[in-house]
């Protein structure tokens, strides 16, 4: 069995702690079993492993967060890397793809697709195995898993199984429906219905099959290149609904979808997270400040307080859950943005009158890790250590760096870095603007 990780996420629902690069499952804000925080990335792979799944796992997404993933998970973790965000049914295929041409597994092995980000116990992921069984037995050539309601809710869609089937474990599907009103809702789940988790299972054969049918292909580049040429749409709709062959796993057990403030508070066992001071009559109030500045909050009831880089949250819980078209339509550059070699913050963004832009920002490189050799067209770099130990290569050159060293790196010179201790740099990007236009930029 092989497990896919869909990992995408425009990043509104938990601004501003969350960007279009730091989407949810990348906010460290949960913690395990011993109490250390960790991301919800990191929290299903670690339940993952837990289950005897970790080996045969995939991570599918975009370009802007696998140094995220890598971050998170190090650098030997299989990532599909989207060309362009197309939605779940590309990336699903493009999954299938990677599997078949580039991992070489056979078209009888089971793929198992689920979110990166879903609150579970660890039931959870012992149903794959049984999703793994039932489609190795034949039961569907699509074996979905269903969430027992526990409440009609407008967010999810449901999976309606026949009604009639006693004592079976996998239940065949009647129908599909999507996000109903309260009262359907309700209608629903009195026929059995079950929330729609975005959990599937088949064989990697069902799935090369519709690839076949849509582009020639003979290789993983084939797919990659002709990746526009699917259809831009969820893969409930493009393959689920419109297959003859659908059976569906209930279960039981814990599972919940943090994708709003709301949720997401429900799971925090602290309240006040990093430099924060709140008077004992604040009643059902979280505060999130990552900030270098303390933040005091007073009196405050059902409250969600958030503080980052890239902006500040004050909201009534309830209405936390609207966030999204409050920040949807601004051009919100992210501010804050992990790396497999560490994390940076954005500290200042200027431009001047004649129209030369400055960037200032803080990086943190982790010990051991390093930032590889590269190069910049447009803009020089001015490197000044803050703290720690560094080796410091220019134009292959090295420099032992120590606390106080400054470095001007030009434009088009070859540079990296390798961290011999944590080390903090203060990096400053200058572009001319007669040099970016010069050179086409």
């Amino acid at each position: 069995m092989k497990i896919v990780l869909l990992s995408g996420g425009s990043g509104k629902r938990l601004w501003p702690l969350s960007n279009e690069v730091r989407s949810k499952q990348f906010l460290k804000v949960v913690r395990d079993g011993d109490g250390r925080v960790e991301s919800m990335l990191q929290r299903v792979h670690r339940q993952m492993q837990a289950a005897g799944l970790g080996d045969g796992v995939t991570v599918a997404t975009g370009a802007a967060q696998v140094e995220s993933i890598k971050g998170q998970l190090g650098e030997a973790v299989s990532i599909v890397v989207e060309p362009e965000r197309r939605n779940t049914f590309p990336a699903i295929v493009l999954s299938a793809a990677y599997l078949y041409f580039e991992k070489n597994c056979p078209m009888e092995e089971t793929v198992v697709v689920l979110p990166v980000d879903p609150y579970v116990g660890e039931e959870y992921f012992q149903m794959l195995h049984k999703l793994d069984a039932a489609v190795q037995a034949g039961a569907a050539d699509l074996v979905l898993m269903g969430v027992a309601p526990t409440y009609p809710s407008e967010k999810y869609g449901y999976i309606i199984p026949q009604a009639g089937v006693d004592g079976a474990q996998f239940l065949p599907v009647l129908e599909f429906r999507e996000k109903p009103d309260i009262q359907t809702a309700e209608e629903l789940i009195q026929k059995g219905g079950l929330w729609n988790c975005g959990v599937f299972a088949f064989k990697l054969s069902y799935l090369m099959g519709i690839i076949k049918k849509t582009i020639p292909c003979a290789c993983y580049a084939d797919v990659l290149r002709q990746y526009g040429e699917f259809e831009k749409t969820s893969f409930d709709y493009a393959v689920v609904e419109k297959a003859e062959s659908v059976a569906v796993l209930p279960y039981h057990g814990e599972w919940k979808d943090l994708g709003t403030w709301n949720t997401l508070t429900e799971v925090m066992e602290k309240k006040p997270i990093g430099d924060v001071v709140m008077s004992k009559d604040c009643k059902n109030t979280h505060v999130i400040n990552e900030l270098e500045i303390p933040i005091v909050v007073m009196g405050a009831e059902n409250m969600v307080v958030a503080a980052s880089p890239d902006g500040i949250l004050l909201a009534d819980k309830v209405q936390s859950s609207y966030i999204k078209k409050y920040v949807e339509n601004r051009d919100l550059r992210p501010m804050f943005e992990e790396r497999s070699w560490g994390e940076y913050t954005v500290l200042n963004l200027s431009l001047d009158a004649e129209g030369n832009r400055t960037v200032t920002k803080k990086k943190r490189v982790q010990a051991g890790k390093s930032i590889g050799e590269t190069k910049h067209k447009y803009h020089l770099e001015v490197w000044t250590v803050l703290s720690g130990r560094a080796v410091i290569s220019i134009k292959g050159r090295k420099h032992d760096a120590f606390p106080g060293d400054t470095f001007t790196i030009e434009r088009g010179i070859l540079h990296s870095l390798q961290a011999e201790e944590d080390t903090i740099l203060l990096e400053v990007q200058i572009e001319e603007k007669k040099i970016a236009e010069k050179s086409g930029g």
